[in-house]
């Protein structure tokens, strides 16, 4: 994401002629491109990791592609896809990371992160997947309450919403993600080719 506030930065000074030192951002966002693909990626898994050095995935890695960072073609996104869809899925829904108390000293067991869901969707529908992102899309409009609310989070075994209710980031996510099925070309393909 620190790669993503630089990049909308000069594209702000180029588009939109705000002023501010755009060749030094320019070098910044080349420098923490090069430095994520290289420090970042993790060959054995085939997928971008959690943190450097680190052998965990993290359902961020969905961004990469829907903020430009690199295109879902990109054989190294693809792997990350692949994994996040092997190892973070519970349930039909997707879970921010594994989480244990060495990662980030909470009690493992967290429900599944909707907003991340929703990512995943977005990422299978810029690959062409529409089918497998519309029924991920309709498995989470099927758990929405009573007045078609969603909170932060999904318990796949206790069968019901848990975290933050209403979560107004999983309702964004609701919103891209049914821009991005209802046309050929949306928002996340938009962003994606800036």
């Amino acid at each position: 994401m620190a790669w993503v506030a630089v990049d909308r930065a000069v594209k702000a000074v180029e588009r939109h002629g705000v002023d501010g030192p755009v060749d030094r951002w320019r070098m910044l966002r080349d420098r923490i491109h090069a430095q994520v693909c290289r420090d970042g990626f993790d060959p054995n898994l085939d997928a971008f990791v959690q943190f450097y050095g680190s052998k965990r995935l993290d359902a961020s890695l969905l961004m990469m592609p829907l903020g430009g960072f690199l295109p879902v073609e990109d054989p190294r996104v693809r792997g990350t896809i692949a994994a996040i869809e092997r190892d973070l899925m519970q349930d039909g829904f997707v879970r921010r990371y594994d989480t244990t108390p060495d990662v980030d000293g909470l009690p493992a067991g967290e429900g599944a992160f909707l907003l991340c869901t929703f990512w995943l969707a977005d990422t299978l529908a810029l690959l062409g997947r529409r089918d497998d992102a519309r029924q991920i899309f309709e498995r989470v409009l099927a758990v929405r309450s009573d007045v078609g609310l969603l909170s932060e989070s999904y318990d796949g075994a206790a069968r019901r919403l848990v975290g933050n209710y209403p979560q107004a980031f999983s309702h964004v996510g609701l919103v891209n993600t049914a821009c991005n099925l209802a046309r050929r070309v949306g928002p996340a393909d938009e962003r994606g080719h800036d």
